[in-house]
């Protein structure tokens, strides 16, 4: 397993921080190869400039000013997304990265003479997974709809490899915590990433 764990939080102290960390050890504990973005870290641009909206379309140039993201992105077979969810969405930078690194080309393929639709482009992908925190409760969420996990565990996935697996698990009423429920939710966390591991090992046994 390839992981490529794109993490998004301003605080390197906050909980989503410790989420990041369960997933790392995890994975690694599982035997994966990890690699981490951290928007904040590297300060990623969220903004999709002009210039790179009139060369969206062009594959032979719309990847290079994120060329080091696509390229970390073709390298996994396993996409994880560590961040807060605000407003029932996504944070900014996160928003930001998709619009900025999704690019056709890379993420899908644009309809042709062919073809009415747009395509998959990520079919390296084979596994999404979205660990997340929210101020709300999990029925005022889900009344709103959820668009965060929604973009993420819908909208990407559908560019990606068919039967791509999702794992999801998110800590609601962030605001109201306790030092229980956010162990509690680490452990979930820690559990949903085993199972994430596991399963292509288990596939590998099965065909050895």
């Amino acid at each position: 397993m390839r992981a490529l764990v794109i993490y998004c939080h301003p605080n390197p102290e906050s909980f989503t921080a410790a989420v990041r960390d369960t997933v790392v050890s995890g994975l690694e504990r599982g035997g994966a190869k990890v690699r981490v973005i951290d928007l904040y870290g590297e300060r990623f641009e969220a903004s999709l400039s002009a210039a790179e909206l009139a060369d969206y379309e062009d594959e032979a140039v719309n990847c290079a000013p994120v060329q080091a993201h696509v390229d970390a992105l073709m390298w996994c077979d396993t996409l994880v997304f560590v961040y807060p969810t605000w407003w029932y969405g996504l944070p900014a930078r996160l928003k930001g990265w998709l619009d900025r690194v999704l690019v056709p080309g890379v993420a899908f393929l644009m309809p042709d003479a062919d073809h009415a639709d747009i395509r998959p482009g990520l079919t390296n992908v084979t596994a999404i997974a979205a660990y997340t925190t929210c101020g709300a409760s999990r029925w005022l969420t889900a009344l709103v709809g959820a668009p965060g996990r929604r973009t993420l565990l819908r909208g990407v996935r559908a560019i990606c490899a068919r039967r791509c697996r999702t794992s999801f698990a998110a800590h609601y009423l962030m605001d109201s915590s306790t030092p229980e429920s956010r162990a509690a939710h680490l452990r979930t966390v820690a559990a949903r990433v085993d199972r994430l591991v596991s399963i292509p090992a288990q596939r590998e046994e099965a065909t050895a």
